[in-house]
């Protein structure tokens, strides 16, 4: 029953909270609705969705949006609408479109704060989430709130006024999350100290707040990265990896279920973490070290698991910024900078083999934005502009097609219906067959 509701992309009222959100069920994805930055798991994949050989400006561009200000975060949407946040006049801005590309209305919630690296960052790094009810939002600004479908603001706070000073040498960049419990938001610098924070969805009450500060080198302990939300050993769990340590806490109250670390061992400065964890097959792939290694742990268990979870760990493989994809207990890794740049793998998690690798064709652009797997296409747009459509195989990526969107792509990929969203630093491009 539940798989025949996923492909219908309908759940009762109890089970959208989870299914949708990718809280607590993998494997349920469609591409009816986008509700959060990695899609309904968090895993950057659907089964179904636009599947679209060869991108054009002139074949099979449905229509583009022009943007009133230049941000990084990913679109979302649900029920035939799509959400983004933008710079307006220069406040901290949402807005809304239908699936036709026509505005449904805007709203704006303070004065912004820019973006530290204008041309990879932005005020608005930070997508937003949605359940049943309402649709959250959060800036660099600290601003994080909550309004209708209709852009009512419900409710708003400053994060950085209540809970301490934004410390992050870099942009915010991590997204707000959904429990059974709350919306969830973690904060994880080096100094000024980390913590996970649970929200009342309707009210913004507080509902609790955990530290999560471990000792690290200088800038090690900042990260850019957003939780995923899964049941483990019978607990729905926050899953969060920063500070050089992937940790599990329990929805209900915040508690410290399990931790493990070893990452960096001698404290090295500099490993901040931008590109966040994947999970299938009840294993979590970390990307760290600024890119150069990549491991694999099964995640539950009581404590300091750190000598018995750590499945395996490779060198000389990783990404620093864009997000790996998972499906059906595979890995696409792509390799996003450096003499390796432009390589796709497929891991398997739980043996970390890498069964296959692919080049795409070689450019000096760096990828920021994370790909995106739609059935058996991968997308992977490049920060010149430049999107890779791909076939996924056994042996690898076949018929590679590369397409010019015509501008800087930093946010990521995201499916409304039957359309693909990619984000330009002007507009906003909807894609399909």
């Amino acid at each position: 029953m539940l798989e025949r509701l996923a492909e219908l992309g309908k759940y009762p009222p109890i089970m959208k909270s989870f299914c949708v959100l990718g809280c607590l069920v993998a494997g349920l994805a469609t591409a009816a609705e986008w509700p959060s930055w990695r899609g309904p798991d968090g895993v950057g994949s659907v089964e179904e969705g636009p599947e679209i050989a060869s991108l054009s400006l002139e074949d099979s561009l449905r229509w583009k949006f022009e943007l009133p200000g230049r941000a990084c975060s990913t679109p979302v949407a649900a029920d035939g609408k799509i959400y983004v946040t933008t710079p307006i006049d220069k406040k901290d801005g949402v807005i809304a479109l239908d699936l036709k590309g026509k505005e449904l209305w805007r709203t704006t919630l303070g004065e912004l704060r820019p973006g530290r690296g204008q041309r990879v960052g932005s005020s608005a790094n930070s997508s937003p989430v949605i359940d049943d009810e309402r649709l959250y939002v959060y800036f660099k600004s600290g601003t994080l709130a909550a309004l209708d479908f209709d852009g009512k603001e419900l409710w708003s706070l400053n994060v950085f006024d209540r809970y301490g000073e934004d410390k992050l040498w870099w942009d915010v960049g991590t997204s707000p999350v959904l429990t059974s419990k709350g919306l969830v938001l973690a904060v994880m610098q080096t100094e000024g100290g980390s913590k996970l924070i649970c929200l009342d969805p309707a009210t913004g009450k507080e509902r609790w707040v955990t530290p999560r500060d471990y000792e690290t080198g200088e800038e090690s302990g900042d990260a850019y990265t957003t939780p995923h939300v899964r049941e483990i050993d019978g607990v729905e769990t926050i899953v969060s990896y920063g500070a050089d340590h992937l940790t599990g806490h329990a929805a209900e109250d915040g508690r410290l279920l399990w931790t493990c670390g070893g990452f960096n061992p001698d404290k090295k400065r500099a490993w901040r973490v931008i590109a966040s964890p994947v999970v299938t097959d009840g294993v979590s792939v970390i990307p760290y070290g600024r890119g150069e290694w990549l491991a694999g742990v099964r995640m539950g268990g009581e404590g300091d698991i750190t000598d018995t979870a750590v499945l395996w760990k490779k060198p000389g493989i990783g990404t620093d910024a864009a997000t790996p994809v998972a499906h059906d207990g595979k890995v696409y890794l792509l390799i996003d900078r450096g003499p390796k740049r432009g390589r796709v793998l497929q891991v398997d998690a739980v043996s970390g083999d890498i069964e296959w690798e692919s080049r795409l064709p070689r450019a000096a652009q760096t990828f920021y934005s994370s790909p995106l797997l739609v059935g058996k296409r991968l997308y992977i747009p490049r920060e010149d502009g430049v999107v890779f459509s791909a076939e996924v195989t056994d042996d690898g990526l076949e018929n590679i097609v590369a397409a010019e969107i015509k501008e800087s792509m930093i946010a990521s990929p995201a499916v409304a219906g039957e359309l693909l969203l990619l984000r330009g630093n002007k507009h906003l491009f909807a894609f399909g067959e």
